[in-house]
């Protein structure tokens, strides 16, 4: 499975294009537009969220609920384009109105001034509406795909929000994944500790209200993975390593752990490892589980357990000096439209891009043409496991 987007913050639309999916899997709109909804919701979300309703069309690969095996392709419109036609449309502009629109100043944490080297843009324009983090509606659409999968193999995944701005969650291993999701999608936070629910939120509005903004920690937590899916034979083909890479390429995500992650290095090995037990009902399993469900680059069948750092969103409301590119004289930043705290969403989107790259491993590592043998070929891998 692989997948592409297209498309700008500010442009007609955003495309998804999805490769490999089995064929004959059952998959409706409403599985990818629950995830897109999602991701709109959370205390310091901005107004670009009240302008949008994220809904995906599905154009291709999907015929009377079920999948065709050939790629899906899935529509995101952006509204709010229809206040962008002229800065974001296709046709030439008189190069005087061209000139007067022209983005020459740089923000400090985007990717403006080292996109426009890069590429030769004078216009960073065309590097801002591509790097926006709006690009992650996309990717979540794909992640959705992804999720129907690996529910209909009896896999769950869940995000939700550990910290924010120092802020900490605290753990409670008893709760099963159910309970994950239903706590987490009541709170404003997106937390599954009621006890600091509101004090995440008053951070949110001080930042908001100081022209701030402020970061934090997301976890995703997965159920029924089989243990054995991944590899060790080569750096490329180790699980948690693709998983690192894709929760490092959302934007702003600056960090990831599994299990214990950096704590590990503050601990003895006999606090770290896992021990490993076997039950005549379950197979093998580990005692704890504080390498976070992953062992040599491979799952271990326990829950997986995966924490991304979110920084602090760079557009702030009392900018940051830059330079302009044309001058090279100095200049606080321009202000583009954001949010405060995008932490609850981004906890969505990790979700969403751990869950790709939990389908794409399946499918590479199990007959995937058809998902009725797909399901047929883990269902027997399971036994097997069990019974080693």
């Amino acid at each position: 499975m692989r997948y592409l987007t297209a498309g700008e913050s500010h442009g007609k639309q955003l495309t998804t294009i999805i490769e490999g999916v089995p064929s004959n899997m059952p998959l409706l709109k409403e599985d990818i537009n629950n995830s897109l909804l999602r991701r709109q919701k959370g205390h310091g979300r901005g107004k670009r969220m009240q302008i949008e309703k994220d809904l995906a069309e599905i154009t291709s690969g999907v015929r009377h609920g079920y999948t065709l095996g050939s790629p899906i392709s899935l529509v995101i419109h952006n509204d709010d384009f229809k206040h962008w036609t002229d800065i974001m449309g296709e046709d030439p502009l008189e190069e005087e109105k061209k000139i007067r629109r022209t983005v020459s100043r740089p923000r400090p944490g985007h990717a403006d001034l080292n996109g426009a080297l890069k590429y030769g843009h004078r216009d960073m324009r065309n590097v801002l509406e591509r790097s926006s983090a709006r690009e992650t509606a996309a990717r979540v659409a794909a992640g959705a795909v992804a999720k129907t999968l690996l529910k209909h193999l009896g896999i769950e995944v869940a995000g939700y929000v550990k910290e924010i701005a120092g802020i900490v969650a605290k753990e409670d291993n008893s709760l099963s994944i159910q309970e994950r999701v239903s706590v987490s999608e009541d709170s404003p936070v997106r937390t599954l500790d009621k006890d600091v629910e509101k004090d995440m939120m008053d951070a949110i509005d001080k930042a908001k209200k100081d022209g701030d903004s402020i970061g934090g920690v997301v976890e995703v937590y997965v159920e029924g993975m089989p243990a054995g899916v991944g590899s060790y034979v080569h750096y490329d083909r180790k699980l948690d390593s693709r998983i690192a890479g894709s929760v490092m390429s959302i934007n702003a995500f600056k960090g990831v752990e599994f299990g214990l992650g950096f704590e590990a290095a503050r601990r003895n090995g006999s606090e770290v490892h896992d021990e490993i037990a076997w039950s005549e009902t379950d197979g093998y399993y580990r005692k704890t589980n504080r390498l976070g469900g992953f062992e040599g680059g491979m799952t271990t069948g326990m829950p997986l357990v995966v924490k991304g750092v979110m920084k602090p969103i760079p557009t702030l409301y009392k900018p940051l000096q830059s330079v302009d590119i044309e001058t090279k004289e100095p200049f606080n930043a321009s202000i583009e439209r954001s949010d405060s705290c995008a932490v609850p969403a981004a906890s969505v989107v990790m979700e969403h891009v751990v869950a790709f790259e939990l389908a794409k491993a399946i499918t590479e590592q199990f007959p995937s043409d058809q998902f009725p043998k797909l399901k047929e070929a883990i269902d027997v891998y399971r036994e097997e496991i069990r019974c080693f």
